[in-house]
Formats: structure tokens, C-alpha cells, sequence
């Protein structure tokens, strides 16, 4: 229910790659998590050209421009996909960083003018909740298996919250995107996630009793037999589906625990297809009152998202580059790309990112009922 208790249908977009970069975005496969293109861009440009790399792209992937175009296109929510390490470094926990934090701020002040909600999303939690490149991870959900990682998650989620504890435009807090893999050598870890999620709310309550508590499922955000019946207040079942045939089966198992509980459910993430596929998934949750989110926002030359960005002179030596099976000194050596090349490829694509040099992709936005608003129309 929104402020003045209205039903409120969450038509929402997620803003992938922003503070958690993904390869494939970038057109990479072999290059894919946020450590690995962070090491490439270092091996392009060096260290220092590599940090302002990064604090430009951050400026310019999302802006006051992004935020207005996907508010007059007919969205009412941004998933914001965040790494933990944009807050504190992965190896020193005592150190916070306020660039981080202003990041957000500046995000939620201007969604906050422009009528959009917020949901802070924790796409790469202290040791990662599913191992993969898209947490970030190191090869395996160590978070459930280091208290370290879980007292640390519990205290950027509580700096988090202390925040934005007062903050209209957020919406609410998902605790952890897609944790445990599908795996079958990771079910035992199955029987971990509610009770960590119960300890990281608990930590938030300390802080902020208001605010929603969105808690995905394992399995990518698949199994919600996982969850016992809902333990305290406002709080929100979020699932995820991809890739499968468009029937209401597909999404019984959460319309199910919806009526068996008497809880809200909300799909927090699907995409990366068609959009005949796109407007199918969209109209059977609207079937059944059901909230989305999609996925992704913003990437590289495809229609499979909102607006694309065009792929810049020379990117094909980026990538041939970043496919290289060689990762030692020497390949980086015989094989690095002539340095000018790659100081004008990485500075033309931070030109690309910008939304005015974007293009909308109107069939996409047709899928999800929304239409290209008349100023961006190119």
C-alpha cells in the first residue's frame, strides 16, 4: 500500500551495472564479474587512469536524464543493484566510504523530486550469497558459511538503513539478490537463509521500524520453501524467473504462499528476452496483481533492455582483449592493446553511456505497457 493506502503496483526497472558492473553488459563473456573488468580496465589504462574510468562512468551511467526519461516513460520504481564494496573495501571493514553513500544520496534525492521509489537492492553481499560474477564472488556463497561475512552484512545493512530510515522515496530493502545457487552440493546451505535473513532484519529494526523488508528466495530467487510462515511486519516475497514458457504455473508456487500467508509477493528481476516474451510474463502478473521489476536498464547495442548504448570505435579490440583465455604478465604484455587506441575506446564509450547519446528501445517499453515519452523520442 502506498502512503495514502492505495494498492500500489510496482512497475519498476533494475539499474544493473551502475555499482555492480556485469561483463556481459560490456559485450564480455570470459571478462565477467566486477573484479575482473576492474582488472582489465587497470591493465588498459593503469591504475590511475583506471580509478577515473570508474568515478566517470559512475557520474554518467545514471542521471537526473535517466531518472526523468524512465518517469515519463511510466515507471514508478529503479531496483538500484548495489556491491557492498561500494561502501566499505573488501579487505579493510573498518573503513566506510562516503563516496559511496553519496552515490545513493544523490539517486534517492532525485528520485524523491521526480515521484520514483527506491529499492536498494544488495546485489553483492560480504562473501557473496551465490559465488557467481553477478555477487561479485569468489567461487562459492561464502556468506553462509563465514559469521564474518554476516555480522558485516548485518552492519552495511544497518548504516544502510539508519540512512534512509527516514526517506519517503525509498521503498524498501532487498536483503540479498538471488542467494544459493541451484547447485545440489549447495541445498544443505538452504536451511541458512531465513534465519539470516531474520538476523539481518533484526539489525535494521534497531535502526529504521518503518521501511519494507524484501527477502528473495533460494535458488536465484526460485524456492520459496525455504520460508516458514512470515515472522514480523512489512515484509515482501520477492521471486525471479527467466527463460521459462509463460503459463500461470509458472508463477503458482508464489501466488500460493501469497494466499496461504496473506503476504505481498513481487517479482524483483526477469528479462533478457524478447519482448513478445517481456509482454507475456508482464500481463500474467498483472493477472494476479503482482508488482516487476525488469532487467536490466541500460547495456551495450541490444534491444533487450530500455535504452542501449551504442558500441564505440575500436571496442572489438576491447573485446578480443577480454576474451583472452592468457591472463599472466606475458599475455598482458604481447597482447594489450596499443594504449592510445584504448584511451580513446574507454573515452568514447564514457561519452556513449550518456542517456543523450542512448537510444530507447520503444518496443521494450511497449512489452511492459509503458510508451517512449514524447522528449526523448530520436
Amino acid at each position: 500500500m502506498d502512503p495514502e493506502g492505495r494498492q500500489l503496483q510496482i512497475r519498476g526497472i533494475g539499474l544493473g551495472n551502475w555499482l555492480l558492473p556485469e561483463g556481459y553488459m560490456f559485450r564480455f563473456e570470459r571478462t565477467a564479474s566486477p573484479r575482473m573488468i576492474a582488472e582489465l580496465t587497470a591493465q588498459l589504462l593503469g591504475p590511475s587512469g583506471a580509478r577515473n574510468f570508474w568515478k566517470t562512468f559512475r557520474e554518467r551511467y545514471v542521471t537526473t536524464d535517466d531518472l526523468r526519461f524512465l518517469k515519463e516513460a511510466g515507471f514508478n520504481t529503479v531496483r538500484v543493484a548495489i556491491d557492498y564494496r561500494i561502501f566499505t573495501p573488501e579487505d579493510h571493514p573498518e573503513v566506510w566510504l562516503d563516496e559511496g553513500f553519496q552515490l545513493l544520496d544523490a539517486l534517492v534525492d532525485d528520485c524523491r523530486r521526480l515521484g520514483l521509489y527506491v529499492i536498494l537492492d544488495l546485489h553483492g553481499a560480504p562473501g557473496g550469497q551465490n559465488g557467481e560474477n553477478i555477487d561479485n564472488g569468489w567461487g562459492f556463497p561464502w556468506l553462509f558459511e563465514s559469521e564474518a561475512s554476516q555480522a558485516r552484512t548485518e552492519e552495511v545493512w544497518r548504516r544502510l538503513a539508519a540512512r534512509y530510515r527516514n526517506e519517503p522515496a525509498v521503498l524498501g530493502y532487498e536483503l540479498l539478490n538471488e542467494p544459493i545457487p541451484h547447485f545440489p552440493e549447495y541445498a544443505y546451505l538452504n536451511p541458512r537463509l531465513e534465519p539470516l535473513y531474520r538476523r539481518i532484519t533484526e539489525a535494521i529494526r534497531t535502526v529504521d521500524p518503518h521501511h519494507i523488508i524484501i527477502l528473495g528466495g533460494a535458488q536465484w530467487n526460485t524456492n520459496f520453501s525455504v520460508f516458514g510462515p512470515p515472522w514480523t511486519d512489512n515484509l515482501v516475497y520477492a521471486f525471479h524467473r527467466y527463460w521459462e514458457d509463460v503459463t500461470p504455473e509458472l508463477i503458482r508456487p508464489y501466488t500460493e504462499f501469497r494466499d496461504r500467508y496473506q503476504v505481498p509477493v513481487f517479482m524483483s528481476e526477469s528479462g533478457e528476452n524478447t519482448d513478445e516474451w517481456i509482454r507475456d510474463f508482464r500481463e500474467l502478473l498483472e493477472s494476479e496483481h503482482i508488482g516487476w521489476c525488469f532487467w536490466p536498464y541500460k547495456k551495450m547495442e541490444t534491444a533487450s533492455c530500455v535504452v542501449t548504448i551504442p558500441v564505440p570505435e575500436g571496442w572489438e579490440t576491447i573485446q578480443a582483449f577480454a576474451e583472452r583465455e592468457e591472463r599472466g604478465y606475458e599475455a598482458v604484455r604481447k597482447f594489450r592493446p596499443d594504449l592510445g587506441l584504448a584511451r580513446r575506446t574507454l573515452e568514447e564509450f564514457l561519452e556513449k553511456v550518456q542517456f543523450s547519446n542512448c537510444r530507447p528501445n520503444p518496443a521494450y517499453l511497449e512489452a511492459l505497457g509503458l510508451s517512449l515519452p514524447a522528449t526523448a523520442e530520436r
